[in-house]
């Protein structure tokens, strides 16, 4: 990377062999002046001072280059984060000569999208010795950021010379997408209630006393009472009141991202961030869910699902993944696409402008139309139509 304010020539000098400082030049600017008056005068300590100038301008330029040899740089894993919070960067310059490093600069190449360039001044490493060097990236937006090069100046001992090598340092950092806390979600809640063997499902469990037992747990205020199990309420001389296992047919809940047709930007990030919510709120609420896009098909877990949706971009190619023929809530910003949707499904939509949903598909499917200028916590929580 060439420096600002820096020339062609002098910073491909810098990067592949060496070139001199703002003394440097002046040192040399002097000894070709002490030599021309040399020359003219054929005064002998003149050829002396010249010569001297000039042996320590290389040595000068030789210990700038064997300043940079043996140094090792590594980095540690970076962890993960959301979108807002710091990315923290811990980098590792070792030195595995038997002789200290001094006056060291560090550059570290992150991504423009990021930030500028990190830097920072080593005052010394000692022989064998390494140094830590850590510092914070903010993050605006979600991603997967790639970046591998390090680049090591110095102009030690004397100053007269710089040196620049750059190290491969492959780093990958990824920024999840934001998550709204969402205290509830109808969208999903109500998802399958038109099914009829759900309904049927949860009034046998409803009404059942015995043979569906999952745990025990203490008994809390509005707990019906013959739930409680009095036999080891009465070892325990508490309330013991049984969790019933819950069936729902088999059923996945399905969040699809329509990250295979074009978008407005801000619309899609928004998008993302619903997606996100949504999924983290069905999995708290330990519901079958799985997440589907474009490129991947169908995935779940969260750190699978959280990184996918870092990495995921609008118009992206579809892999031959079609949809899956159970209900589904379908987040996009074409209302068109509603027709391919199953029976019972649910749509989020984040129209372009002004886009309406046909009065037939309002009767057909339920959903909700986002407005990008409210709070998308707050239109998620709302009651879908």
């Amino acid at each position: 990377m060439a420096r600002q304010g820096t020339f062609p020539l002098t910073d491909w000098l810098e990067t592949h062999w060496t070139t001199p400082a703002f003394g440097g030049w002046l040192l040399a600017v002097l000894a070709l002046c002490f030599f021309g008056a040399a020359t003219n005068t054929m005064a002998g300590w003149l050829y002396v001072l010249s010569g001297t100038i000039l042996a320590l301008l290389i040595l000068s330029a030789i210990l700038s280059l064997r300043s940079l040899s043996q140094i090792q740089v590594h980095r540690h894993a970076i962890q993960p984060v959301s979108a807002g919070d710091d990315l923290t960067i811990e980098v590792i310059i070792e030195n595995k000569s038997k002789s200290p490093k001094t006056l060291l600069q560090l550059w570290d190449i992150v991504p423009v999208v990021m930030e500028q360039p990190k830097n920072t001044a080593i005052e010394a490493i000692e022989p064998k010795g390494e140094y830590h060097w850590i510092y914070y990236l903010k993050t605006q937006q979600r991603g997967v950021y790639h970046w591998h090069e390090i680049e090591l100046r110095s102009g030690s001992p004397l100053g007269l010379f710089w040196c620049r090598r750059s190290q491969e340092v492959p780093a990958k950092a990824v920024v999840y997408p934001q998550i709204l806390p969402l205290n509830h979600c109808p969208l999903i809640d109500t998802i399958g209630q038109e099914e009829s063997d759900q309904k049927q499902s949860d009034r046998r469990f409803q009404g059942a006393n015995e043979g569906v037992t999952k745990a025990l747990r203490p008994y809390r205020y509005g707990d019906p009472m013959r739930m409680i199990h009095w036999r080891t309420s009465a070892k325990y001389d508490e309330f013991q009141v049984r969790e019933l296992e819950v069936i729902t047919g088999g059923e996945d809940i399905i969040i699809c991202l329509d990250s295979g047709s074009s978008w407005g930007n801000d619309n899609f990030e928004q998008a993302v961030i619903a997606a996100a919510s949504l999924y983290f709120y069905a999995s708290r609420a330990q519901l079958n869910v799985k997440l589907w896009t474009a490129k991947t098909g169908l995935i779940y877990g969260n750190r699978t699902v959280l990184e996918t949706l870092a990495a995921v971009n609008a118009e992206e190619e579809n892999q031959q993944h079609i949809l899956p023929k159970i209900p589904l809530i379908w987040i996009t910003q074409n209302p068109a696409s509603f027709d391919n949707l199953p029976s019972g499904s649910r749509w989020l939509l984040f129209p372009q402008e002004s886009n309406k949903v046909s009065s037939f598909l309002t009767q057909r499917l339920i959903g909700l139309t986002i407005n990008c200028e409210q709070s998308l916590q707050t239109q998620l929580q709302k009651i879908p139509q």
